[in-house]
């Protein structure tokens, strides 16, 4: 996105968005300094870019959503069961961690950044590229509580990188196209690249007009790119690995109930994140001390099972634990038992917590959305109301608390309900504003206390 020296834009700590360029030398924008023919070449080259882009992401999506059916339908169809047994449920996750163990310990790249890192859009050697792919194959399909966003912008930055030698650049400008393979990759997850811009553009504000050169070859990037991915949509069950919510009733009007449960929802949700983020530090600071790599993926996989195993004797699916938690929110929202909602959200918290901190490779966002849209689930449980209403705050808010960015955790959370939710907006924007001043407010509140510390 943007190279910057010691002046990030984005958060630090577990789930927040960390801009390109931590550690560069220099301090201009990435993309400054650029005009004319210079400028206009970069955008058809990020243009051209978008094109193997979306197809990377179209057969990443589609191979991680091909593995995940193999596994936890096809496989336990073959052994006579309409549901996984108990010992896929544990062994799965297992052997997916396995294969972490072997990406991080045979291949360049450590398999990617660590989730509990956040997203990070710093560009990706092209070494990196096999690390990266494997890892996340080993951790998304195989039950880890993770999203594939943060590989799908790592794989499109290792294409830009591969492709940028091949024209006379510097490194600045090499910087611009690694940012625009990320951001054709991650537009085919988010729907287009309006959501993605507006993530990009949102997490570096403070570099004011400079960023836009920064940008706009990316932006071209993921408008080509979106066109071949929704070309290819009826492909292997490619429409299937977006977050849809199909058959969400329209809503009309806005209530003060409405407005009071989002506004309560935000604070909540914010409050369980941080639970989370707490909870994934301290598994993080264990494997990185006494365990090592391949018993803090192993027991984390363990663990991860028997949280899916527990939540299934409690009334719950075990897939409603494991996962991204994509599938999951249709089902969660038409859910009428608010003892069943609890330990979905609770058991996918656990879950989520540890695989953002025991080791495997994958991103922070989607887990988030479902966490928010399973808290916000309960009021429509208890007090009727809309389930459209329920997706719209709790997607603003579970991704305004994970990633600290506000605008662009809107307009996801309006993208996913469509014009059948236009009015659940102000509800929204309550629910994001109070998760994202809660969030900060407990962040303030941490460096406080750590402060005295540090000082002693």
């Amino acid at each position: 996105m943007t190279e910057t020296a010691g002046n990030e834009t984005g958060s630090e700590g577990a789930g927040g968005y960390r801009p390109a360029g931590e550690g560069a030398r220099d301090d201009r924008p990435a993309g400054a300094g650029i005009g004319g023919r210079a400028f206009l070449r970069l955008i058809l080259i990020g243009a051209l870019i978008g094109i193997p882009a979306a197809l990377l992401a179209a057969g990443f999506l589609t191979l991680v959503h091909q593995l995940q059916e193999l596994l936890w339908e096809d496989l336990p169809n073959e052994l006579g069961r309409s549901t996984p047994p108990w010992y896929l449920v544990v062994g799965l996750p297992v052997v997916g961690a396995l294969i972490v163990v072997a990406a991080r310990r045979l291949l360049p790249g450590d398999g990617g950044h660590r989730p509990i890192d956040g997203l990070s859009s710093a560009p990706t050697p092209a070494s990196y590229g096999p690390g990266v792919a494997l890892a996340a194959l080993g951790s998304l399909p195989f039950g880890a509580v993770l999203g594939p966003e943060a590989p799908l912008i790592a794989l499109g930055s290792v294409l830009g990188m591969a492709v940028a030698p091949r024209f006379e650049l510097d490194a600045q400008q090499m910087t611009v196209l690694a940012t625009a393979g990320s951001f054709a990759a991650i537009a085919a997850l988010f729907g287009g690249p309006i959501v993605a811009g507006v993530l990009l553009l949102e997490a570096g504000v403070g570099m004011g007009a400079a960023l836009i050169p920064a940008l706009l070859p990316g932006l071209v990037s993921a408008a080509i790119g979106y066109l071949i991915f929704v070309g290819l949509g009826n492909w292997g069950g490619l429409e299937q690995t977006i977050l849809t919510v199909p058959g969400l009733p329209v809503y009309e009007g806005t209530h003060l109930l409405d407005l009071l449960v989002g506004l309560v929802a935000g604070v909540v949700i914010a409050l369980l994140l941080a639970g989370v983020r707490l909870v994934a530090a301290r598994v993080a600071a264990l494997a990185g001390g006494r365990l090592s790599v391949e018993r803090a993926l192993v027991g984390g996989a363990l663990a991860i099972g028997l949280v899916a195993l527990i939540a299934e004797g409690l009334g719950a699916q075990s897939k409603d634990v494991l996962f991204s938690g994509q599938e999951t929110v249709p089902e969660i929202v038409a859910e009428g038992s608010v003892g069943v909602i609890l330990v979905i959200v609770i058991g996918k918290a656990i879950g989520y917590a540890i695989s953002l901190g025991c080791g495997f490779r994958g991103g922070p966002v989607f887990p988030a959305i479902l966490l928010g849209v399973g808290v916000a689930s309960v009021a429509v449980a208890l007090f009727d109301v809309s389930p459209t209403l329920a997706v719209a705050v709790g997607t603003a808010a579970g991704m305004a608390a994970m990633t600290r960015l506000l605008f662009a955790s809107l307009f996801f959370a309006m993208l996913l309900v469509g014009t059948h939710g236009l009015d659940a907006a102000p509800a929204a924007v309550l629910a994001a504003a109070a998760a994202w001043v809660t969030t900060a407010g407990l962040e303030r509140s941490a460096q406080a206390r750590a402060a005295p510390r540090s000082a002693t």
